[in-house]
């Protein structure tokens, strides 16, 4: 998955990247077994020292929302006033689904430097897909709107571009947590 090799971080976020779900579109059942190991996400979880405070609590919103704990993710992402913090707040509205506020987030996001790489994945992912979604694989730049409007579309499980969504969205998961949490030293 781009951006995203358990072996490349510390024990802790390792532990919870290795047992990352592949996230509903809906707002899913919290896993609680993964709790106490979520509440526990300390500065050491990042390697001691942080530079950038708000990128860790990003990272923390998108460890919350891939778990399906929404109220946690969410009471953090809006306390981060970042393009990062916003991302994570659109993600968590888009699984709410309140998919009109997913789009005011994606708004204050702005363009975003995993936008180039999501698109590619997105490409990838759409092009052994069903045809539904095949406006994915001409993109020229990534379209947040574009994605919400396509998970809206393919909610119920027997949709389509279902499965599709859910994989275009772990990926861009993927690849939000991995720029916070490279940026949180720099």
């Amino acid at each position: 998955m781009p951006g995203l090799d358990p072996a490349g971080y510390l024990p802790a976020l390792a532990e919870l990247l290795r047992a990352l779900p592949l996230a509903p579109l809906d707002p899913g059942t919290p896993d609680r077994s993964l709790r106490s190991k979520l509440e526990a996400l300390d500065d050491a979880a990042f390697g001691g020292r942080v530079a950038d405070r708000g990128l860790a609590d990003a990272c923390r919103a998108g460890l919350w929302l891939a778990f399906n704990f929404l109220d946690e993710s969410h009471t953090i992402s809006q306390g981060l006033h970042t393009a990062e913090g916003s991302y994570w707040h659109a993600l968590m509205h888009r699984r709410e689904p309140d998919f009109w506020n997913s789009k005011h987030w994606f708004r204050q996001v702005g363009a975003h430097p995993i936008f180039e790489p999501l698109r590619d994945e997105a490409a990838r992912l759409a092009a052994s897909g069903p045809g539904e979604a095949d406006f994915l694989t001409r993109q020229a730049a990534w379209d947040p709107f574009a994605f919400v409007d396509l998970c809206e579309e393919n909610y119920g499980e027997k949709a389509p571009c279902h499965l599709l969504c859910r994989q275009v969205q772990r990926a861009e998961w993927a690849l939000l947590f991995g720029y916070c949490y490279q940026h949180t030293k720099t």
